[in-house]
């Protein structure tokens, strides 16, 4: 037995914990788009893996024979990828993400989209102080916002030329809801814009926005590939793993 972790995730750094102290055999991978990741424990490599051809040959080379893909819930590309290598190379996959947000007794209230752009015009068309905390991948969707003064929190530094209006704070969770209440405030935001990550790491702001009344437009989870079982806690992961 031998399993290979797709990582970069507080969950996937749990699971490498819980098979080192098990004595199970594993390696994890992280994509590499993180200056200063935190590693887990155990054997990691870093970069990609050249598509679905290159991992299904890393599978067969590294005689992997358990996959679990627990990268960032909107890591779609890198789950379907996991689902076609597996299924070219005939091991099992285990789709490990965290629950979303969608269960929180305020989410009803929230503004739920589809799309970069429906986020974009929903968001727009309710507040002129927004506060972007969806990644730096998604700041073009928001161009148009040039006028605005908008706050965007990123944990890696931005690449591109930003808005002249726009500042951006550049940090790593976990946050709190002091520290959340006193930026909301601080930068008279009116309307939050977020995806649907799930988890503690950045739920705070969530509660700082329900607090002081500032609207929540979030962008809906991508679906999975059609047949990927998947759980959403380690305890859930490991049951489905021999041994």
């Amino acid at each position: 037995m031998f399993v290979l972790i797709l990582g970069g995730t507080a969950e996937a750094r749990d699971l490498a914990a819980r098979l080192h102290g098990a004595g199970v055999p594993f390696a994890s991978s992280l994509a590499g788009r993180v200056a200063r990741p935190r590693l887990p424990v155990g054997q990691v490599r870093i970069g990609g893996f050249g598509g679905v051809v290159g991992l299904a040959a890393y599978l067969r080379s590294s005689e992997v024979t358990h996959l679990v893909d627990a990268t960032h819930p909107f890591a779609a590309t890198m789950t379907r990828h996991a689902a076609q290598a597996a299924a070219d190379v005939g091991i099992s996959l285990i789709r490990l993400a965290r629950p979303g947000w969608s269960g929180r007794p305020d989410a009803p209230g929230w503004h739920w989209c589809g799309s970069l752009s429906d986020v974009c015009r929903v968001a727009g068309g309710i507040g002129a102080r927004p506060f972007l905390t969806s990644g730096r991948q998604t700041l073009p969707a928001f161009a148009a916002w040039s006028d605005r003064d908008v706050l965007v929190r990123v944990v890696e530094p931005v690449q591109q030329a930003l808005p002249a209006r726009w500042t951006v704070v550049q940090d790593r969770g976990p946050y709190d809801v002091d520290g959340e209440l006193a930026l909301l405030r601080d930068h008279r935001i009116d309307v939050l814009v977020t995806k649907d990550s799930g988890g503690d790491y950045t739920s705070a702001k969530l509660d700082a926005a329900a607090a002081l009344g500032v609207p929540v437009v979030v962008l809906s989870r991508p679906s999975s590939p059609a047949g990927l079982r998947e759980v959403s806690s380690v305890d859930g992961c490991l049951a489905l793993l021999p041994g």
